[in-house]
């Protein structure tokens, strides 16, 4: 029997490890990796190496999004002082999560979803209903999950580390990065968050 099309958004490699053996057992796994808000530039372009890479790896066909930087930081105008976690994050995941819809219409897929929320620190709770939202609009079905239970944060940090994967230390957008930076500053120590981010490129 034929599985269906699923376009997965990924927003970097050790959060796609799970999340797409996971719907694979269900669907045909097509990667787009969407994050205009990486920050700095470098950065986008090590995580969209290594997700290439790993791609390969996996035989996984993937899309790759323009780098809309300015759009990004143009969707998110005034909510700078927004603390992580906030509505800064909520207008980041639809920007991400619209345009994997579109694409998915573009492209003749029925179904899309997400990586996002196998972290820890991504709410189900806010991400699926921007999912459903979108998926009103477009005709699309949203695949709703919460990867991050039943261990699947833990098994992606596993499947991380026998990939060799590059595990960032910080969410992805300047804020994220910047925010990291103070509590380190203010605890005088490194700061390490409890994702399929830690770890430091070897």
């Amino acid at each position: 029997m034929t599985k269906p099309t699923l376009l997965l958004h990924i927003c970097c490699a050790p959060c796609a490890t799970y999340v797409v053996r996971t719907l694979r057992e269900w669907f045909e796994v097509v990667g787009y990796f969407c994050n205009p808000n990486i920050h700095p530039e470098e950065e986008y372009a090590l995580r969209l190496r290594e997700m290439r890479r790993y791609a390969e790896e996996i035989g996984l066909r993937m899309f790759v999004a323009e780098y809309e930087v300015d759009r990004w930081y143009e969707a998110i105008k005034g909510t700078e002082q927004e603390p992580e976690g906030g509505k800064r994050c909520a207008i980041c995941y639809r920007f991400r999560l619209e345009r994997t819809a579109r694409l998915a219409r573009e492209r003749g897929i029925f179904h899309f979803a997400t990586t996002l929320t196998v972290s820890p620190h991504k709410k189900a709770a806010v991400i699926n209903p921007i999912g459903r939202a979108l998926a009103e609009q477009t005709g699309a079905t949203f695949y709703e999950a919460d990867f991050k239970k039943r261990d699947g944060f833990k098994i992606s940090c596993q499947m991380s580390r026998e990939a060799g994967l590059y595990r960032q230390n910080y969410c992805g957008c300047i804020f994220s990065k910047l925010e990291r930076e103070r509590r380190i500053k203010d605890k005088g120590e490194e700061v390490t968050f409890p994702l399929p981010f830690l770890g430091a490129p070897q």
